[in-house]
């Protein structure tokens, strides 16, 4: 057998860069390099390694976290089938990808995360850094990545890693399992060498299938949607990773099942199809959910049915609906009783089709979704178009962005109350041109999302909405995308606190009770004194950004094409009104509880409020 003498690190490297996925014939490269910062866990070993192979490029970022964020959005872009390794040294730079890789594995989205770790020999322990623990020497933080990781490994011997690297892969490429993918190397053993076998470091190519689902429970699937009357398809992420957009519109103007949207499908179906309800759940169109109320067969595709999808579980009140779910992952495909055809979406909507071909909706429910689409499109340029007393509206922003961007530029976002406008009004024509990240909704995201977005589709601009809230929780990657030339429009929205939870707070009697930037007052002792005097444009300029400061809509659209010519990361800072928000629709409700006792009126107010809406709560059977 032949041999290679590497270090751990060197092989670990070496193995990467080799590694490719493969889907419909198209092969790419599966890593697209590393991300990271260095430290004393991963300095001599890993760093050493990166730097003597300069084909694996090596990205410098100014946040662990940052990495993490920026890989996942590379991977979403990429439909799953291309992502980023990244490292950190021990301890804090460890645990500070905690948070990103528990969005990778909710979104299931593939990264590979590789924290140094603490010695496997114990001679010098503690080390700096090390959580020492009074029931095993073999504990460190990176233990607390076993929840949110969807394979998890430390190797302590360099000959693991000859079977440790292939479990690696096979996690991050499967379409059903992946997600988070945590690879503890310690730090002595990163500099170890040993004879690994050449065999190893061949090209690989790993396909990406197209799972078809069971023969018997598609036959079960059609005779449910043929003697359906209200059939209505809820179109996920799933629709958008598989590429399954030009067969469901296919699908839909054969049968005239209408589409509703998650967040992860808004795309799936062009904005003005008339088969497009739009957004559905909590934050979901007039249309969506006044047909999700009264649907008979309940279509989802690719989605996991969060929270906002089904509206808390008070959407879908038909006391006989039934669920066929087409998931690739068996745990989604059964949720709500559902009837599970376990596969890739592509490939099971093509074997519907083709079985459903003598099947239609009655013409009076076609027309009336079509109705609904035309009409929620009037609400939306009204939205656009408001006019406002003194500062624009988010709807009003939002509009501006979207009528100005291209059909393929990329709207991007994570948290706050822009989500919820977005998902209702952004009019998407491209499933790539919709990217929020609301599985796990994390601010401090959009920025290096962003970033790894533009990196996977450097021919489309990027547009990133973020308010004060989220933009000071990571604006250090705006470094990041300087020193990478990495080309992104950031459309900073100043509200003045987080108005999101600020509403929240208020619909739950709380007033809006520590939501906004202001300084303590000192006779009250609370934060209710005069509005901080930061300057969120002077900063965003400090880090080396081109910043533009809007006031009003016109200035906004000048904003916008000044932006666009320039060839550096851009801020457009604009102020709004946080107050206006677009209304929800029928049973759009989010379930966040309110005290059960209170001296508060308006606390007391919500909470029968509260009761009532909990009463359309159901479950599934």
């Amino acid at each position: 057998m032949k041999i290679k003498r590497l270090t751990v690190a060197q092989a670990t490297i070496e193995y990467l860069k080799n590694q490719y996925s493969e889907r419909d014939g198209i092969e790419q490269a599966f890593f697209a390099g590393c991300m990271g910062i260095f430290g004393h866990g991963n300095l001599a070993g890993l760093g050493q390694a990166l730097q003597q192979n300069p084909d694996f490029r090596y990205y410098l970022v100014r946040n662990e976290q940052a990495a993490v964020h920026t890989a996942v959005a590379y991977a979403k872009m990429k439909n799953r089938l291309s992502t980023f390794a990244c490292t950190s040294s021990i301890g804090p730079g460890a645990s500070n990808m905690l948070t990103a890789a528990a969005l990778a594995t909710i979104n299931r989205l593939p990264v590979l995360i590789m924290p140094g770790d603490i010695f496997a020999q114990r001679t010098v322990a503690p080390v700096l850094q090390q959580l020492e623990s009074s029931i095993s020497q073999d504990v460190s933080v990176n233990d607390c990545f076993k929840p949110v990781s969807k394979y998890w490994d430390r190797i302590n011997r360099p000959d693991q890693l000859i079977t440790a690297l292939p479990e690696v892969m096979r996690v991050l490429t499967s379409p059903a399992d992946t997600g988070a993918v945590t690879l503890c190397i310690p730090q002595d053993v990163q500099a170890e060498a040993y004879d690994f076998p050449i065999e190893m470091f061949k090209k690989r190519v790993w396909h990406v299938p197209r799972q078809r689902p069971d023969e018997n429970a598609v036959e079960r699937a059609v005779e449910l949607i043929r003697t359906s009357k209200k059939p209505m398809i809820i179109a996920g992420g799933g629709v958008v990773y598989s590429e399954a957009e030009k067969v469901l519109r296919s699908f839909v103007e054969q049968t005239g099942i209408p589409v509703g949207e998650t967040f992860a499908g808004k795309g799936s179906l062009n904005y003005d199809d008339p088969h497009n309800l739009g957004a559905t759940g909590a934050t979901g169109t007039e249309g969506a959910n006044a047909i999700s109320t009264a649907a008979d067969v309940v279509i989802g595709i690719g989605t996991r049915y969060s929270d906002f999808t089904t509206a808390s579980k008070t959407a879908f009140q038909n006391k006989d609906v039934k669920f066929i779910n087409i998931n690739v992952t068996e745990f989604d495909g059964h949720k709500h009783n559902g009837l599970a055809l376990t596969g890739d979406a592509r490939a099971t909507l093509e074997e519907l089709k083709d079985k459903l071909s003598d099947f239609k909706v009655d013409g009076a429910y076609r027309q009336c979704v079509a109705d609904y689409n035309r009409s929620w499109d009037e609400k939306v340029a009204a939205a656009y178009n408001a006019d406002p007393a003194d500062l624009p509206s988010q709807s009003e922003v939002i509009g501006a962005v979207n009528t100005f961007a291209d059909d393929k530029d990329v709207l991007l976002c994570a948290a706050g109350s822009a989500p919820g406008d977005l998902h209702k009004l952004w009019r998407s024509k491209d499933s790539k041109s919709f990217h929020l990240e609301y599985g796990y909704s994390c601010m401090g995201y959009e920025i290096p999302g962003a970033v790894g977005a533009r990196m996977a589709c450097p021919d489309r601009e990027i547009y990133a909405v973020v308010g004060d809230g989220g933009y000071l929780m990571m604006p250090s990657e705006i470094v990041t995308a300087i020193q990478e030339d990495v080309k992104i429009n950031i459309i900073l929205i100043d509200n003045n606190g987080f108005a999101s939870i600020g509403g929240l707070s208020k619909s739950i009697g709380g007033e809006g009770f520590g939501t906004k930037y202001l300084y303590r007052d000192q006779e009250s002792g609370q934060l209710e004194g005069e509005r901080l005097p930061v300057d969120l444009a002077a900063n965003a300029e400090s880090l080396g950004a081109k910043v533009f400061r809007a006031t009003d809509i016109a200035s906004l659209n000048q904003a916008l094409k000044e932006a666009k010519k320039e060839t550096r990361t851009s801020v457009i800072y604009i102020q709004t009104v946080p107050e206006r928000k677009i209304a929800g629709y029928g049973y759009a409700w989010w379930d966040v509880p309110v005290a059960e006792v209170s001296e508060s009126g308006s606390v007391q107010k919500a909470r029968e409020n509260y009761e009532n809406q909990k009463k359309n709560q159901r479950y599934f059977f």
